[in-house]
């Protein structure tokens, strides 16, 4: 009953406060129902004329039972036409409902496809960065070769180098033997040659000596010679005047 009461007080604001037009003028009510009847009901009820139609819907001269019935009657059409409010009210709201899932059907559609959209580059992408991934694994795999590679190549230079460094200290030890024995070679050869200097120099002052005790020697011969000469020279002539 207070549901009723509450649909009926809802139906009354729809209406425009019906109440307070049926307290004022309960013909027009009366007659408004019995129209609602006849096109409700058309084959059960007859037409008949509107004056006739108000004065078997009057709540006047009637006993108790047709009077309940009257009343039944318009609490009745008042439900139905609460009802058909509520359904029109309803059919709009699912009417907009129905346009908010057809919206959201459709920008679900959207998402769906931007999603399988996405989902294809997250796949390229997710193909790429295998393939990099794998070319990264690859690349550390031959830096992991080649840092290997490079440690043997750098043990075998540095053990060649370590035997060329033994080497270069021997033969600059044996080089600075080997100048030394020089030096000491160049100091004896330069003594020995200040000495041939020195008996050099003696042999020039003999030979001088020589060559001037010669040059001595040649000159009293030829000084001996002429005067040998000019002796026989002499002899000769007086020898010749004797005779």
């Amino acid at each position: 009953m207070e549901n009723k009461s509450k649909s009926r007080g809802w139906l009354i604001g729809k209406l425009g406060n019906q109440s307070q037009l049926e307290k004022s003028d309960e013909q027009e009510s009366i007659s408004a129902i019995a129209t609602e009847l006849v096109q409700t009901f058309p084959e059960e009820i007859e037409p008949t004329d509107t004056t006739n139609t108000k004065n078997l819907f009057s709540k006047e001269n009637q006993d108790k039972v047709s009077l309940d019935i009257i009343v039944s009657l318009e609490n009745m059409l008042k439900d139905r036409q609460l009802i058909l409010y509520k359904n029109k009210d309803l059919e709009e709201q699912l009417y907009s409902l129905n346009e908010i899932i057809s919206r959201l059907k459709h920008e679900q559609m959207k998402k769906d496809q931007l999603l399988q959209e996405k989902s294809k580059e997250l796949s390229v992408i997710e193909g790429k960065l295998t393939k990099k991934q794998m070319s990264y694994d690859q690349l550390l795999e031959d830096y992991k070769d080649y840092q290997n590679t490079s440690n043997l190549e750098y043990e075998k230079v540095s053990n060649l180098l370590e035997i060329e460094n033994n080497k270069y200290n021997r033969l600059y030890e044996e080089s600075t033997a080997i100048q030394h024995q020089h030096i000491q070679k160049i100091n004896q050869l330069e003594e020995r040659i200040r000495e041939l200097e020195v008996e050099n120099q003696n042999y020039l002052e003999q030979y001088r000596k020589i060559q001037e005790e010669k040059n001595q020697l040649m000159k009293s011969i030829n000084d001996f010679t002429e005067r040998m000469s000019f002796s026989f020279s002499h002899s000769t002539d007086s020898s010749s005047q004797t005779e």
